[in-house]
């Protein structure tokens, strides 16, 4: 009987310890969504976040804002959404799927990219030749970028002369991916993702004046809003250390304005 109750009593403090342990790793985990155009940014944001905070473990998903919208609208665990368009975190709260007001962290820009032709002085227009060959673009059905990229070159009055030699991507590092790889000729892409790319190549704004400003907002989930990491990170994305590593990867801050 005395066995039992001993046995009975170590079962129950282990029942205990694992919760503990458990309820402390939740504390020190999160799971970001994030727009593809930070691919490269936010990691080294996470990374410089985790160099001050070791014990903590941030996973990012990366993707199109439009489909990760629709992920945590239908319970996606993201605990914050990081959106290339501001209108998406907006729609968060208006569903009742946010813990919080969106927070505009970045205005993107976006960029005409090729790895085989000098696009140095290249006009949107200049697109309709046969010479820059198939034309990549996000979806703009819901990546952000390529609904600006649809603008532009509705803008410039050749959406209809390219759109044989449009190629599209699910979301804008895939996009990119294309104009890299040479499945392109060129991509209508965001400026973050070319600033270090891996493959050498010239680029050419594309005149803020064609298309919507890219203006970017955060906001926690209602899952989110629980957390003690992630509220301390969104912090952490709106002080000096993570806006001088946006700037660096070409985005310009809320205060600096649109372009």
């Amino acid at each position: 009987m005395m066995m039992r109750r001993l046995l009975q009593g170590l079962l129950a403090m282990g029942a205990v310890f694992a919760s503990a342990s458990m309820a402390a790793s939740a504390d020190n985990h999160i799971t970001v969504a994030a727009a593809a155009d930070l691919h490269q940014a936010l990691d080294d944001v996470v990374a410089a976040y985790r160099h001050d905070h070791p014990d903590s473990r941030i996973d990012v998903v990366y993707g199109s804002s439009g489909n990760l919208l629709t992920q945590i609208e239908q319970g996606a665990p993201f605990e914050i959404f990081f959106s290339a368009d501001s209108n998406y975190p907006q729609q968060l709260v208006e569903h009742g799927k946010a813990g919080g007001t969106p927070v505009p962290y970045a205005f993107g820009h976006l960029v005409m990219w090729s790895a085989s032709i000098d696009m140095r002085g290249v006009q949107v227009a200049d697109l309709a030749q046969p010479r820059f060959g198939r034309i990549a673009i996000a979806n703009p059905q819901h990546a952000p970028y390529g609904k600006r990229a649809e603008q532009a070159l509705r803008a410039a009055g050749v959406w209809d002369k390219v759109q044989s030699r449009l190629v599209f991507g699910d979301n804008i590092a895939q996009t990119a991916q294309f104009a890299q790889s040479g499945n392109a000729q060129v991509g209508l892409v965001a400026e973050s993702l070319v600033i270090n790319a891996p493959v050498k190549g010239t680029s050419e704004p594309v005149p803020a004046s064609l298309y919507e400003p890219l203006k970017q907002s955060f906001v926690l989930t209602k899952h989110g809003a629980d957390s003690p990491l992630a509220r301390d990170f969104a912090s952490y994305v709106q002080g000096a250390p993570a806006k001088a590593i946006l700037s660096r990867y070409g985005f310009n801050l809320p205060e600096d304005g649109a372009h």
